[in-house]
């Protein structure tokens, strides 16, 4: 998959695709339904599926202290969409200028000079441009007005995708992880909750009462998971290894910024500097703040082996799921 990080690194070669423009945060079902729409779409006409998304997201940009918990890191969500099938992504900063830039000329600019578009497929709900002034009858209309001289584009409006009654989204993701429904989050999702992060050096509490811990840096300002989980870790060898992880801010010890904490059972190799893959199977409970290290050792050792006993009773993979790309691919 060629990621193209910004306009200016445009090549000749990337003239001429079908495209579609999102956040795509998560790569959920609705996700993939639209990206197996774009595919076969290109398959038709013979040119490249290319997916547009921004970093940082804009929500991000514009209320960073409110915008929503990420599902995906930038490098996940990559690692997703190339294992959807798609050739391309072109990744937009999404700053000042981009936030800016009125809806014609974003269309002029990249749909058109930039990209050469023959094809566009959007979301039904799809605004874009400076005060969200762009929809889907702009697109319609500036696509339509280059097709005499064979510069325009057709538009395709992708309508809801739902699960049961419910519009899939990564809203409702996110709100399902929240819960600890993480079954619901696996149907939306079409594969089972994971993050990925490499390990790094920690204060070793862990070790000094009996549960070492590979301490992973989640480099996000909120997390869509909090609390303790049964979960299986790839990135260590050949199959996933079975733990208990927690996901928080450690109240115990003042902790402030959000880390994921992963005991490995029956494990004592030096792991700093691997690139983990956690996979979280079940919520035992949520984070919460011991009177001593003695009460939250005893606690741990609750958690330890109710996380055993239930990750020996399913199986160290997940069977209706597919795989995300191994820990450490790189798109």
């Amino acid at each position: 998959m060629r990621l193209i990080r910004g306009l200016h690194n445009l090549r000749p070669t990337d003239r001429g695709c079908v495209a579609t423009i999102g956040n795509f945060d998560g790569v959920h079902l609705g996700h993939r339904t639209v990206f197996q729409r774009l595919l076969a779409r290109g398959r038709e006409l013979g040119l490249p599926a290319t997916v547009i998304t921004f970093e940082p997201q804009p929500m991000e940009f514009f209320a960073p202290e409110s915008s929503p918990a990420r599902l995906t890191r930038l490098r996940e969500k990559l690692a997703a969409i190339q294992d959807c099938g798609i050739e391309r992504v072109m990744l937009l900063e999404f700053n000042p200028k981009l936030a800016g830039m009125g809806a014609r000329d974003f269309v002029q600019r990249l749909l058109l000079d930039g990209l050469g578009v023959r094809y566009l497929l959007v979301g039904d709900d799809f605004r874009f441009g400076r005060g969200r002034e762009g929809d889907y009858a702009l697109l319609h209309a500036m696509g339509q007005a280059g097709r005499n001289d064979d510069s325009g584009f057709e538009v395709e409006d992708l309508h809801t995708i739902t699960h049961g009654t419910e519009r899939i989204s990564s809203t409702r993701v996110r709100d399902a992880l929240g819960r600890g429904d993480l079954e619901q989050a696996r149907h939306l999702l079409g594969r089972p909750y994971r993050m990925q992060g490499r390990v790094s050096h920690g204060a070793k509490r862990g070790r000094s009462i009996g549960f070492p811990t590979a301490n992973i840096d989640l480099h996000r300002r909120f997390s869509p998971v909090r609390g303790v989980y049964a979960a299986m870790v790839s990135g260590l060898g050949p199959n996933p290894l079975p733990g208990v992880a927690n996901v928080g801010t450690r109240p115990t010890v003042n902790g402030k910024d959000y880390r994921l904490e992963v005991h490995l059972f029956d494990f004592d190799r030096e792991i700093y500097g691997h690139h983990l893959e956690v996979e979280f199977r079940l919520k035992l409970r949520d984070e919460k703040r011991f009177e001593s290290f003695d009460a939250l050792k005893e606690q741990i050792q609750v958690d330890a082996r109710v996380a055993r006993e239930y990750l020996r009773s399913t199986g160290p993979h997940d069977p209706e799921s597919p795989r995300v790309p191994a820990a450490g691919h790189r798109p």
